[in-house]
């Protein structure tokens, strides 16, 4: 009976198709054929010069620039695939009704090792256009604040213009080209390295990687000068100022009183003071006081600016006085408050200043402290509301108040 088991050759055949089967269902036990997908794998477009030879480019509509990969395979190799392994070609030369390309799914390091892999979707979606080429002017920005006592002089683009060449419908979108650098603490002339980035008219950022230009692998740069600042005081030529018979001019003030100003160290060093001549502030007949707003830039000397061009304004009051008075300037906060209600809160509608002109002999209005003598009685508002309240002036012996004076005040109840 042994015998006869060990010499069934059958037998023998079925036990190793047996164990050959056996052996299969555990390798795939342990180590079964599984299906992974990638997602937001990038296409990449080989062979466009196949288009440029035809003047014609193109744009990834339908937004498969990004494709999801399914990879079928043995775990264990999956395990081991990365994203960066994957790359998704799109190869122009199997463009296929001028709007569609295969895409091949290449696994680099993993070749022969999976039984399939396609993407989602199986084609790249194109739009061929026309090719245009045009030149733009290269803006330069700059971001920060360059170090105390410098300011910016000269900013240029290197190169200044740029020639962009890409499809017709986003060369036409292209409002202004811009490189902009950061001059954070900069306290010398400098080239500093920038990128380039285009905009719409409506500000929007538009995409480069369907454009080409001609910067090449320098790239672009901005100049940045850098100049010497200094405050120089200002000074008024005031005989122009007339006034009308009976009145008196008493002087000006302004402000500010010194501006800082910008440029090289020489010439910086040859200005002490910045004079504007009397026919700026030329008045005739006047009777009151009066402001003006002088533009300083245009008395700048040669070679000089300002380190803030915004800060180009002076204003100047001119003051005149009926002869026999004076006027004083009362701030709100020199005004005594009386009789106030414990109930109510009290503030001025506005923070501008009181004038009051008191008439009388010289000697006594120049002596007079207006602004410890003024003073407001509020013993008589009992509702909350807004109110015109004269001022009252204890003016010296011999004097008086040329006109009534009042402020506008709130009354509001306490919480």
């Amino acid at each position: 009976m042994k015998k006869r088991l060990m010499n069934n050759i059958g037998l023998k055949m079925l036990a190793f198709l047996s164990a050959l089967t056996l052996w299969f269902i555990v390798v795939n036990i342990e180590d079964p054929v599984m299906t992974q997908t990638y997602n937001n794998i990038p296409v990449s477009v080989v062979n466009a010069e196949v288009l440029a030879e035809a003047n014609q480019t193109y744009q990834i509509v339908d937004e498969t620039q990004n494709v999801s990969v399914t990879i079928r395979a043995k775990r264990k190799v999956l395990n081991a695939i990365k994203s960066e392994d994957i790359v998704v070609v799109a190869d122009m030369k199997e463009l296929a009704l001028k709007s569609q390309i295969p895409l091949q799914v290449i696994l680099y390091g993993h070749e022969g090792d999976y039984e399939e892999a396609y993407s989602t979707p199986r084609n790249l979606q194109v739009k061929l256009e026309e090719e245009q080429t045009k030149k733009f002017p290269i803006v330069p920005t700059t971001t920060g604040t360059v170090r105390d006592g410098y300011a910016l002089g000269e900013i240029k683009a290197v190169p200044e213009n740029i020639s962009i060449r890409g499809p017709q419908s986003v060369i036409s979108r292209i409002s202004r080209v811009e490189a902009a650098v950061s001059v954070s603490g900069l306290s010398a002339d400098s080239v500093l390295q920038s990128e380039l980035v285009l905009y719409d008219e409506e500000s929007n950022v538009i995409d480069q990687s369907l454009l080409a230009n001609n910067l090449g692998a320098e790239g672009v740069a901005v100049s940045v000068q850098l100049l010497n600042t200094k405050n120089i005081p200002v000074g008024f030529d005031t005989s122009g100022i007339e006034t009308a018979d009976g009145y008196e001019f008493t002087g000006i003030t302004y402000e500010p009183q010194e501006i800082r100003v910008a440029g090289v160290k020489e010439e910086l060093d040859k200005v002490e003071k910045i004079q504007i001549p009397a026919a700026v502030l030329a008045q005739t007949g006047l009777r009151t006081r009066i402001e003006q707003i002088v533009d300083v830039t245009e008395f700048l000397p040669d070679n000089l600016r300002l380190a803030d061009e915004n800060a180009n304004s002076i204003v100047v009051t001119i003051a005149v006085e009926k002869n026999g008075t004076k006027t004083y300037e009362i701030s709100m906060g020199s005004i005594v408050v009386k009789g106030l209600n414990e109930e109510f809160a009290m503030k001025y509608e506005n923070a501008d200043v009181v004038e009051v002109q008191v008439r009388g002999p010289k000697d006594a209005l120049e002596f007079f402290v207006a602004d410890k003598n003024v003073s407001i009685n509020l013993s008589n508002y009992k509702a909350a509301g807004k109110y015109t309240v004269p001022v009252e002036v204890e003016v010296p012996s011999g004097c008086a108040l040329e006109k009534q004076v009042s402020v506008n005040i709130i009354l509001e109840e306490k919480d």
